[in-house]
């Protein structure tokens, strides 16, 4: 079997994800054009080497409908002979776009891929898809389906992380992202927006909040409260599913929660003799990469088992991997895979998460995966593991070793 390697990664800053954020103005079709030109250039691509482009996005609806890959594909600079497959595994789309890239390279179906994901989530609202998990009552009901935000508190109350729990992780969230820009832990990776002008737009992460303290953060109000515990009432329908659990502590708000933001990322994946041919050097060899599906209400906690059987797979324990990217979708995720690992803090999102910088859902796996082997050649580390929650109840995990 072929080994898939990742040759390249960059990705946009994260815009705020509303009217006056600064990429509000540019059109999912166009920011993930501006991502393939980028690796084109920077490997000096021939791009009709090119199998597929395979792209995330968690919203297939509006400008984000159709076969965005290819409309991508289409508005670039690559050759008209490049296909793209839009795939949709909701916040994980990006990892998974680059997990089935790797996936059929090792199978032999095809030597390079670029793979990614974008999500315009000012321009497209989460949810204007109309998800027949959320709103067909013969679906719902059956699956007890609860919105994400009080499936993060039902985690929460379920294994005893608290507010201050939540809102510390937060508060270094802040902190590390703060750090990773300061000391251009992000420069490899990060392009710079432009408009059609050519002047620049975005270069540098917008939501971020440094400042951000125990104290700001304990003056916001829990945002899931009422949703649970008065209209539509979804406390009453949770606690039907776990009648351990007496009531739920609703802890999670806007300040140690991801933030709605735009962005996109991409990688370049392909074989070995690919890049001999090419002259391209691999950065890292992807070992391994798994999905689950997991309980549909509690939604969240796809991370734990993801991560167990992605090790199996790779014949590894945890205490093999260098390095963590685990998507701060909530808290109360990273929390969890902490305390089910026993994992060091201090490997995992070394360089602050979702929380600071924000959830550009179909872009995120593949943005955390680029991070990731960012910051591998940076501190000298030779593996890491990347992981998302995801809607419905799902979880991926890739592991991969520097070469």
């Amino acid at each position: 079997m072929t080994d898939a390697y990742i040759y390249d990664a960059v990705r946009t800053p994260r815009g705020k994800g509303r009217k006056d954020g600064a990429l509000h103005e540019v059109t999912s079709v166009r920011l993930s054009a501006l991502v393939l030109n980028a690796l084109k250039e920077r490997a000096q691509l021939d791009t009709a080497a090119i199998e597929d482009v395979i792209w995330g996005n968690a919203t297939q609806v509006g400008e984000q409908g159709g076969c965005l890959a290819r409309t991508a594909v289409l508005a670039s600079d690559f050759a008209e002979s490049v296909p793209g497959l839009s795939i949709n595994r909701f916040c994980a789309s990006g990892l998974e776009a680059v997990n089935l890239a790797a996936h059929q390279i090792t199978a032999g179906a095809g030597a390079a891929y670029i793979a990614g994901g974008v999500e315009m989530m000012g321009r497209v609202p989460m949810g204007s898809d109309g998800a027949a998990v959320a709103v067909d009552p013969s679906v719902a009901m059956r699956s007890y389906f609860v919105p994400q935000g009080i499936a993060a508190d039902i985690i929460a109350t379920e294994f005893g992380f608290s507010r201050d729990d939540a809102d510390a992780l937060a508060v270094e969230s802040q902190r590390r992202a703060a750090r990773a820009w300061t000391e251009g832990r992000f420069s490899r990776s990060v392009i710079t927006v432009r408009d059609i002008n050519g002047l620049p737009i975005l270069d540098r992460d917008e939501h971020m909040r440094p400042d951000t303290d125990m104290q700001s953060l304990g003056a916001l109000k829990p945002a899931f409260k009422e949703q649970g515990e008065v209209m539509p009432g979804f406390d009453k329908l949770a606690i039907m599913k776990y009648p351990q659990l007496e009531r739920i502590e609703h802890i999670h708000h806007a300040g140690n929660s991801s933030g709605i933001v735009d962005g996109a990322a991409g990688l370049l994946v392909g074989s070995r003799e690919f890049g001999k041919a090419h002259g391209l050097t691999p950065r890292a060899r992807i070992r391994s990469a798994v999905k689950v599906g997991t309980d549909p209400t509690i939604m969240l906690t796809g991370p734990v088992p993801a991560t167990e059987k992605v090790l199996k797979a790779a014949g590894m324990e945890i205490s093999d991997i260098d390095l963590f990217e685990v998507n701060e979708a909530f808290s109360a995720v990273v929390l969890r895979f902490l305390q089910a690992f026993g994992a060091d803090p201090d490997r995992v999102n070394v360089n602050g998460g979702a929380i600071a910088m924000g959830h550009p859902l179909g872009a995120s796996g593949a943005i955390i995966l680029g991070t990731l082997l960012d910051e591998m050649e940076r501190s000298g580390k030779g593996t890491g593991l990347a992981t998302l929650c995801v809607a419905s109840g799902m979880g991926a995990a890739t592991i991969i070793e520097r070469v």
